[in-house]
C-alpha cells in the first residue's frame, strides 16, 4: 500500500478534494489519520490550499509534535493567521526542534511584548542563539544565519574531529563542511566533509582546510547573498559579524526561500499585489488591497484620456481616428513591456551598471527603429486598404515609429530612474510606463492627424 505522502505527490488536487469531503462528513479521526501521514511541507501545502474554513480545522487535527514544522512552511499571511491564536506556552512548545533562523522568523510576525514573552521561557542557550538573529534584519545576512554549527580547531588532527562527530547523534541540516576557528572565534577556513573522510586521519586540520573561501558578512543583503550561492554552487556559507568573529552559518534551504521571494515579489508586483498574498483570502481583506492599485491606475487612465480630449474637435470629424487609437497605444505598451521586463530582470541579476547602459540604450533605440519601421508598414497597408485613405495610413505608421521608439527607451529608462528614486521597479514600472506610452501615443497620433486634416 503506497504511503499517504506518495497518494499526495502523485494526485495532490484529488487528495484535497479527499479531505475536503472527509471533513464535510464530519470524520475528522480518518483525517487526522490521513493528514500525520504526510510531511510538513505537504501539511502546509494543503493548508494552503484549502479554503480559509477548513484551513482552522486542519490545523486543529496536526499532531502537536510536527506543527512547528508546519507552520514555518506556510506562507506569511496564514502564519500571521494562526500565530495570533496561540499563547506564549504554546509558541515555545511550536517553535523548540526548529533551527534557530526558522524560530527568528515566526518570532519577528509578533508584537515586541509577546517576544519577550516567548524568549523568557526558553532555554538559555536557545534564548543566546535566537536573540543574536534578532538583532538583524530579517533580508540580511545575519537574519538569514543559523547558529546551529560544528566547529573545530586548526590545531586538531583528522582523526580527533572524526571521534568529536561521532559523538553526535546528527549533524546539523546540509552541512558539507566543518567551520574552522581560532580560540577567539574567529572564522579562518572550512574542513569539507569530502577531505576529512579521504585524507590520513593523523593529519591536522590546518593542513587540509580551505582558506581561499571569503565569510559572509552579517549586514549583506539577502539578494546578494542568494547571488554568491548561485556563483559558488554552495550547499552552506560562513557568516561572520563586524569584528570577523562567527556568527553562524547559512544554508541553500535558506537562500531557495530567498530566491523563491524574490520572484513572487517580481510577479506579483506586477500587479501591484503583495508578494504573500492568500491565494484564498477573504473578499474583506483581497478587496482594499486591490482597490489601492486599481485607483493609481485610475489616475493614469485620466492622464491619457485628458490628452484624447484635446483633440476632440479632430476625432469629431475624422471618426477613424476613434478606430486606431488603441492599435497605438497597444503596440507601445507591448513593446515598452518586453523592454521593460528585460531591463528589470537584468537589474535583479546585477548585469546592468553604469559601464553598458550607454550600450543597452543604443541596441533598444536600434530595436524601436527596425520594429517601428516594420510594423508602420505593414499597419499603414492595412488601414490603406481599410478606410481608403492613403494620408491616415502614413500618419498612422509615423505615430507608432514615435511610439515604439519612445517605449523602447521608456522600458530601458523607467526601472533605473525608479531605483534612484528609491521606488521598486517592479510595482511602479509597469503603470509609470504605460502612461508614458498611451500619452506619447495619442499625442503623436492626434496630432499629427490635427495638423494634416486641419
Amino acid at each position: 500500500m503506497p504511503h499517504p505522502s506518495e497518494q499526495f505527490e502523485s494526485q495532490p488536487h484529488a487528495q484535497l478534494g479527499k479531505f475536503q469531503v472527509l471533513l464535510e462528513s464530519g470524520t475528522f479521526r480518518e483525517v487526522r489519520r490521513l493528514l500525520n501521514g504526510l510531511r510538513p511541507v505537504e501539511i502546509a501545502r494543503l493548508i494552503e490550499s484549502s479554503p480559509p474554513p477548513s484551513r482552522s480545522l486542519l490545523w486543529e487535527l496536526i499532531d502537536k509534535d510536527v506543527s512547528g514544522e508546519v507552520l514555518e512552511e506556510l506562507s506569511y499571511d496564514i502564519q500571521s493567521h494562526f500565530l495570533k491564536r496561540l499563547n506564549t506556552k504554546e509558541l515555545v512548545r511550536l517553535t523548540e526542534g526548529l533551527e534557530s533562523d526558522d524560530v527568528v522568523d515566526i518570532l519577528q510576525q509578533l508584537p515586541e511584548a509577546i517576544i519577550q514573552e516567548v524568549l523568557l521561557a526558553m532555554t538559555d542557550q536557545d534564548r543566546s542563539r535566537v536573540e543574536t538573529i534578532l538583532s538583524y534584519s530579517e533580508d540580511t545576512a545575519g537574519g538569514l544565519t543559523n547558529t546551529d554549527t560544528i566547529t573545530v580547531r586548526p590545531r586538531f588532527s583528522l582523526d580527533v574531529v572524526l571521534r568529536y562527530l561521532r559523538r553526535h547523534s546528527d549533524l546539523p541540516p546540509s552541512t558539507d563542511s566543518l567551520i574552522v576557528v581560532n580560540r577567539k572565534d574567529e572564522y579562518l577556513g572550512l574542513l569539507p566533509l569530502s577531505r576529512l573522510l579521504t585524507s590520513a586521519p593523523n593529519v591536522t586540520v590546518r593542513e587540509v582546510m580551505v582558506t581561499d573561501t571569503d565569510p559572509i558578512r552579517c549586514d549583506m543583503s539577502d539578494i546578494e547573498v542568494a547571488k554568491l550561492f548561485e556563483q559558488h554552487d554552495w550547499i552552506s556559507a560562513p557568516v561572520v559579524d563586524e569584528q570577523g568573529k562567527l556568527l553562524g552559518r547559512i544554508t541553500i534551504d535558506d537562500v531557495v526561500d530567498v530566491i523563491r521571494d524574490q520572484a513572487d515579489h517580481s510577479l506579483m508586483s506586477m500587479a501591484g499585489l503583495d508578494e504573500d498574498e492568500d491565494t484564498f483570502a477573504t473578499a474583506v481583506k483581497t478587496t482594499p488591497r486591490r482597490a489601492i492599485w486599481l485607483g493609481v491606475n485610475l489616475i493614469t487612465a485620466i492622464l491619457a484620456s485628458s490628452v484624447i480630449n484635446i483633440f476632440e474637435g479632430t476625432i469629431e470629424k475624422v471618426v477613424a481616428l476613434a478606430v486606431l487609437m488603441p492599435i497605438v497605444a497597444s503596440m507601445g505598451g507591448v513593446a515598452g513591456s518586453q523592454t521593460l521586463t528585460v531591463v528589470i530582470r537584468g537589474m535583479a541579476l546585477g548585469h546592468i551598471g553604469p559601464s553598458n547602459l550607454s550600450w543597452l540604450l543604443s541596441r533598444e533605440l536600434r530595436v524601436g527603429i527596425f520594429n517601428g519601421l516594420l510594423w508602420a508598414l505593414i499597419v499603414g497597408l492595412v488601414v490603406a486598404w481599410w478606410f481608403n485613405d492613403l494620408q491616415l495610413a502614413m500618419i498612422l505608421g509615423a505615430a507608432m515609429v514615435i511610439n515604439l521608439i519612445t517605449a523602447s527607451l521608456a522600458g530601458a529608462l523607467v526601472p533605473i530612474f525608479l531605483r534612484a528614486m528609491k521606488v521598486d521597479p517592479a510595482l511602479a514600472g509597469g503603470v509609470t510606463l504605460t502612461t508614458v506610452t498611451d500619452v506619447v501615443g495619442f499625442f503623436a497620433f492626434l496630432g499629427l492627424a490635427t495638423y494634416f486634416y486641419a
